[in-house]
């Protein structure tokens, strides 16, 4: 289906899945305004947002299974499967945070439905980053998407962990966002665009490139380093993920991190791909956050900040493929990503109260005794996040060795594989004391539990990790095809007829 971006019906079709979410939005907006009191209101809520969030997934997937693409170059929005499958990831990853939520904000005497408006404009900045074919359009959704998250990282104002969390994420995304937009100034006036694929043409015919561009570049890499807690810009993550709501950290380790990486991806695929200089400055970014993250989670005893390094490491896997520019591996990690640590987290959000800063691994001894299904949920996400065979964890990494390897990336490969060793001493130590420890007293797990939507959703994912572990072969397909359809401008041709989704 080709789309005309310049005429009016053909750009609403363009911003379809936009549209239904943001018409969503209006209407959860005018039920909290009417109904915003009781546990009953916030769970309606919830519904709406749980039903938004599926309404936009179908908007998406017509228009994935349609091979909706523009006609011609794509002004503002791209019209491609890499935007298609990274919004279903954004959309997945919201989904399940509203299962994870319902249960936690009865508990912890949450009861704001706003929580699930802030949710709806985080993940509709989300789509807009990946979905932008022009810087101006990127950052416009992460200011979107970031100021949500800013609120949402503070929600539970009564702890003062959370607040602070709400304020350095505030001070430092804000600083971060400055580099982003004073870098993409710099391109501008080095380029005279700020289109992604003009970008590339330019560089492309161009020769040298000048100071000023190149100090643009430098100034987006750095503001995307913030964004993803690549090392060394990833001190303000560990403090922010510890003091925020769990459901919340879930959604920001995951969609956050997954939105910033798309667009960093497109940016420098597209945009940038004639310059090899960037290729120099993000195989440093992989190896030292690879390196960084794994060192620093192995002295945590907290689970939720051994956690929060760990996705610091992850983001250095995540910027192997990256520099490897495999753009399949990076969509096949990312989805496998946001199961393993949503899952992760949802198991954290059972056992802990007031915002489980305090949960050590100590305090899972004889999960597995008394919480059995519980205990193998969180094992199955330990040994994915490790990288264990029969995991999608697993297949992700290897994707990813594989994307490096042919890449020449061999010194990152190795990285990789070693990190991911040392990564052990960390994972297995959660699942040793589940199984291997007794507990602490005979009350000690009597009051974890998951509601009944959160037990759904981590059945899911622990479901979705193993069967993608052992029948990987769809993910790969429809990854391959919406990673083509993410080229260089000099390599643009017609979009190809790949895998659809319901294939």
């Amino acid at each position: 289906m080709s789309l005309d971006p310049t005429r009016y019906g053909d750009l609403a079709l363009i911003l379809l899945p936009e549209l239904v979410l943001t018409g969503w939005a209006l209407i959860v907006l005018l039920f909290v305004a009417w109904r915003h009191e009781t546990a009953r209101d916030l769970r309606i809520t919830g519904w709406l947002t749980f039903a938004g969030f599926v309404a936009t997934a179908g908007a998406v997937w017509w228009l994935w299974w349609r091979v909706a693409h523009a006609a011609g170059l794509a002004g503002m929005i791209a019209v491609d499967d890499f935007r298609w499958a990274c919004d279903w990831i954004f959309l997945g990853a919201a989904a399940l945070t509203v299962l994870l939520s319902f249960r936690y904000l009865e508990r912890e005497q949450l009861l704001a439905p706003e929580y699930y408006v802030l949710l709806i404009f985080a993940t509709l900045g989300m789509m807009i980053m990946a979905g932008g074919a022009d810087l101006m359009v990127i950052f416009l959704g992460l200011e979107l998407m970031s100021i949500a998250v800013y609120v949402l990282a503070g929600f539970d104002r009564r702890r003062a962990r959370s607040a602070e969390a709400a304020i350095k994420y505030f001070l430092l995304g804000a600083f971060a966002s400055g580099f982003l937009l004073y870098g993409i100034a710099l391109v501008y006036g080095a380029t005279g665009t700020t289109n992604i694929v003009l970008i590339g043409v330019q560089l492309g015919f161009a020769g040298r490139p000048g100071v000023m561009l190149l100090a643009g570049l430098a100034l987006l890499l750095v503001g995307f380093a913030f964004k993803v807690a690549a090392v060394p810009f990833h001190a303000w993550a560990p403090d922010v993920y510890d003091g925020a709501p769990t459901p919340v950290t879930a959604f920001m380790a995951t969609g956050v991190k997954a939105a910033a990486f798309a667009a960093l991806f497109r940016v420098l695929l597209e945009g940038f791909a004639p310059l090899d200089v960037w290729r120099h400055i993000v195989w440093w970014l992989a190896l030292v956050t690879m390196i960084g993250g794994n060192l620093l989670a192995l002295g945590q005893r907290s689970v939720k900040r051994m956690l929060a390094y760990s996705s610091v490491a992850h983001a250095g896997y995540l910027l192997v493929a990256v520099a490897a520019e495999g753009t399949a591996a990076f969509l096949v990690y990312l989805a496998a990503y946001t199961l393993m640590t949503l899952g992760a987290f949802a198991v954290l959000a059972a056992k802990g109260r007031e915002g489980e800063s305090e949960v050590t691994i100590d305090d899972l001894s004889g999960l597995g005794g008394q919480r059995p299904w519980l205990a193998f949920a969180m094992a199955v996400c330990m040994l994915s996040l490790l990288g264990f065979p029969a995991t999608a964890g697993f297949i992700g990494k290897w994707y990813i060795l594989l994307a490096a390897t042919q890449a020449g990336e061999n010194l990152l490969a190795a990285a990789l594989v070693v990190t991911s060793v040392v990564s052990a001493g960390y994972y297995l130590p959660v699942i040793m004391a589940m199984y291997m420890k007794p507990e602490s007293s005979e009350a000690a797990h009597v009051d974890v539990r998951l509601g009944r939507t959160a037990a759904v959703a981590v059945a899911l994912m622990t479901a979705g990790i193993l069967i993608l572990g052992v029948w990987p072969n769809r993910l790969f397909d429809l990854a391959r095809t919406a990673g083509d359809s993410v080229r260089p401008a000099n390599t643009l041709s017609a979009p190809p007829s790949g895998a659809r989704p319901g294939n």
